[in-house]
């Protein structure tokens, strides 16, 4: 049926028909799905939806559509986005926008002219590249360009003081109101349905398991609910008992008066971004639009919740706060500074503490999903509905949701630190960025007993969970893209854990009990691999979806008949905790789980010397034939009592000891002392990402969401003599690429995650993670290759800030591939 047979019609307050009672004496009518809020998330989620075959939903939008910050949006839609996952969201967007004006007859006024973001030091230079080596890695074009191609690019610009930038040909802007129009009226057109001025007011779940959707007309019982609330969607996540970290920023730009250069181009200028006067320029219509963020004080809006009744809402333009801003733009593009200002655009933009939206399951409630916190709206809305409704109609997205899931958050990220994040947040979005940047703001929240100790052995931290973990140990990390001096100091940490031994604060763990009759069924029905038969042994697991794919790894010991103790990494803590206790679909049956995260606290004593420790300070025999490798039993350590794991993620003896917080301090005392005479010192994640990869020991960005055993080579931690979740659908799985190691040819530059790897010109993969294994002298990578290019030997190459460089694929492990050294 073509767009122009139907006539999409929007239907305002009432429904249609009445369905059966639910929840109350009041006729309601029952949705597959509600999604609240008729931006362009909202309408793209039901859009999605309705593409995945699911057309039994409803959007409710209070309002009109696109009246929060969809209408003002300068609508600005770029591949120049390094990473996976959020650059395919972006390389989705364009095509979605080029195609679906075809598919609709709406028109969304694409303008395919381009993305420019320009560099005036070397620091620039390689921000810039390691970018563009992102966006190359998923198959899209980003070119080098230097001063003069900027100049004939945008003839505005005054590039004497630039020494280049990257350049995207594809990207453009759109009309956002036109976007969002497009989207519902192709949700429409597949059978979905849209109830404008009809305000939501309370979301109930009723004993169902279903939603009760209250709102201005009929109420609604749905299956599932999606909060794509936009500035609302902080008061609406309350009606279920929520604090979302999302606070509205002010935000400005301008739009000058009519630029007759425009006229004399023949051609339209690239959206132009420059942290110069950290903003971006573009053409509209025959003036020019310039949008400026304010990096010394940003200003929040609605902390104390959006009013319900605002509506396509402006604020006075703050002249004094934006003035520095266009005069730096100015001096960039001398032409527009005589020129008047048409119009000062100041609207709100919602951000979240990193930046990134809130996209997948509400915490702590089933079929509630968020779509919000969505600070680029246009560019990111296409993305989040695809995604997101795959992951409530299959399981799981095609891509990682890792760093967009709402449940990275904790309990810790209340208001005030919400506030203060999103604030800092918005203030450096367009600024230079480093590998070793930390936030500044919110610090010190969640604690290890052992702070003040690392504190005082000259620790720099870095978050991790909320908690603060000891990422080196130096004066200072100075900031840059290449190697700086740390280099050495982590390679002394390095060679302390090899030779000698380390001691690391590993607190930043999560840590659950489970316990009861049913525990270990729970748990072999949960994890692909089987726990321990046998007390005080461990076993290492991955947790897989319905889809086939990680939803999570864990280590897990059996410390009695009907107890395990579970370790999973700090940012998994509330994701992994949901999926144990709601969505994993097995019940937890006569057993329970309770969290220890902040309870218990880790240090790891790792290196061929760390027995000798440990015995020093114990009188509890901790020889290799009674405390074997992966074995677990409790130790009493000074007077402390440890639970103390006999594994080790930087490949050598190494013993994980587990006690109370409280007391963490003191057992680090007692381990220092115990190692003052075989030469222990403490070392950081960042020596221990270097240990891991010289075992290539497979990490977070390896056990993503989007992979499964086969990607990442981990069949024999799946037992395939029991049932468990996701195993049909990981064994039907055909990986169109897989996990491999390799080695750089030279050893100036490491990779840093997220570049494109070739083979005879020809894209095969990309890499995960890369350091430099200081112990075997070469710098490493883990990448995911394409079968052909996986064979030991094959030489490729990895696009390294700009410059391919050499390497080869590796058989096995550099380090001690037999474990020997493990079980000693």
């Amino acid at each position: 049926m073509a767009a122009s047979d139907v006539k999409c019609i929007y239907l305002t307050k009432q429904a249609e028909s009445p369905g059966t009672q639910e929840g109350g004496n009041q006729m309601t009518r029952h949705a597959r799905v509600v999604v609240i809020g008729g931006g362009n998330v909202g309408t793209s989620v039901l859009y999605h939806l309705a593409r995945e075959g699911w057309t039994d939903c409803i959007l409710l939008e209070k309002a009109e559509l696109t009246s929060g910050a969809t209408w003002h949006a300068a609508g600005l839609v770029s591949r120049m986005v390094g990473g996976h996952s959020l650059g395919t969201m972006h390389d989705y967007a364009v095509e979605l926008y080029e195609r679906i004006e075809e598919e609709t007859e709406q028109s969304v006024s694409w303008h395919g002219c381009g993305s420019l973001r320009v560099a005036s030091s070397e620091h620039h230079r390689d921000w810039l590249m390691h970018t563009r080596d992102g966006v190359l890695a998923r198959g899209q074009e980003c070119r080098w360009v230097e001063p003069g191609e900027i100049k004939r690019l945008n003839p505005l610009y005054e590039v004497s003081d630039l020494i280049g930038g990257i350049y995207t040909p594809g990207d453009g802007h759109v009309d956002p109101s036109g976007t969002c129009h497009a989207m519902a009226k192709g949700a429409r057109l597949l059978g979905a349905e849209i109830i404008r001025h009809n305000r939501v007011t309370d979301i109930r779940q009723l004993p169902s398991g279903n939603w009760l959707v209250l709102n201005e007309g009929e109420p609604i019982v749905a299956e599932h609910v999606v909060n794509a609330g936009g500035y609302h969607a902080r008061q609406i996540g309350a009606f279920s008992g929520l604090d979302l970290p999302i606070v509205p920023m002010q935000h400005h730009y301008a739009v000058t008066d009519d630029v007759p250069e425009f006229e004399e181009m023949g051609h339209e200028i690239p959206v132009t971004r420059d942290d110069y006067y950290t903003g971006y320029l573009r053409r509209e219509q025959k003036g020019a639009l310039i949008g400026l963020y304010d990096t010394h004080d940003g200003l929040a809006k609605w902390r104390d919740g959006c009013p319900w009744d605002s509506e396509n809402e402006l604020f006075e333009p703050d002249y004094e706060r934006i003035t520095p801003w266009l005069e730096k733009c100015f001096e960039r593009c001398p032409c527009l500074e005589s020129l008047g200002l048409k119009r000062i655009v100041n609207g709100a933009i919602c951000y979240t503490p990193d930046g990134a939206p809130l996209v997948g399951p509400a915490p702590g409630l089933q079929n509630h999903w968020l779509a919000c916190g969505v600070t680029v709206g246009i560019a990111w809305g296409p993305g989040i509905g695809k995604y997101l409704a795959q992951w409530i109609v299959h399981g799981s997205a095609d891509i990682s949701m890792r760093g967009f899931d709402p449940r990275r958050f904790g309990v810790w990220a209340d208001e005030e630190y919400a506030y203060r994040r999103c604030r800092e947040n918005y203030m450096t979005r367009l600024s230079l960025h480093f590998p070793q940047e930390q936030y500044e703001t919110c610090r010190d929240i969640r604690l290890s007993g052992a702070h003040e100790r690392t504190a005082g052995a000259g620790a720099l931290y870095e978050e991790a969970g909320g908690w603060e973990r000891p990422r080196l140990y130096a004066p200072e990390e100075p900031e840059g893209w290449r190697r700086t001096s740390t280099f050495d100091v982590i390679r002394e940490e390095c060679r302390a854990v090899r030779e000698r031994v380390g001691l690391a604060d590993l607190t930043a763990f999560a840590k659950f009990e489970i316990s009861g009759p049913g525990a270990e069924a729970f748990l072999d029905a949960v994890c692909a691999n089987r726990v321990s038969r046998k007390l005080g042994g461990t076993c290492l697991t991955l947790l897989l979806n319905r889809r086939g794919t990680i939803e999570g790894e864990a280590t897990i010991a059996r410390t009695g008949e009907k107890s395990f103790y579970f370790v999973t990494g700090a940012p998994s803590e509330r994701r992994v905790w949901d999926w144990l206790t709601l969505h994993c679909g097995v019940p937890l049956e006569d057993a329970s789980i309770s969290n220890k995260s902040d309870e218990v606290g880790i240090l790891g004593l790792v290196g061929p010397r760390a027995r000798d420790v440990l015995a020093a300070c114990t009188s509890d025999d901790v020889s290799s034939d009674a405390f074997p490798w992966l074995g677990a039993r409790e130790v009493s350590i000074s007077g402390i009592s440890c639970l103390a794991l006999r594994l080790s993620f930087a490949g050598e003896l190494g013993y994980e000891l587990h006690a109370p917080n409280e007391r963490l301090g003191e057992l680090w005392d007692a381990l220092m002392e115990a190692g003052e005479p075989h030469g222990i010192v403490p070392f950081g994640t960042k020596a221990l990402d270097s240990l891991r990869l010289e075992k290539f020991y497979r990490g977070g960005h390896e056990l993503a969401n989007d992979a499964s055993h086969k990607d990442v080579d981990q069949m024999r931690f799946a037992r395939l003599d029991k049932e468990f979740v996701g195993k049909k659908a990981m064994l039907a799985r055909e990986p169109r690429s897989r996990i491999a190691l390799l080695a750089l040819a030279e050893e100036e530059t490491d990779a840093l995650g997220g570049e494109a790897i070739y083979h005879a010109g020809k894209l095969v993969g990309s890499v995960t993670s890369a350091g430099f294994g200081y112990t075997v002298g070469k710098s490493l990578v883990i990448g995911f290759l394409a079968e052909e290019v996986r064979v030991p030997g094959t030489e490729v190459e990895i696009s390294i800030l700009g410059r391919r460089t050499s390497a080869v694929v590796l058989a096995e492990a550099p380090h001690d591939p037999a474990n020997e050294r493990l079980k000693v």
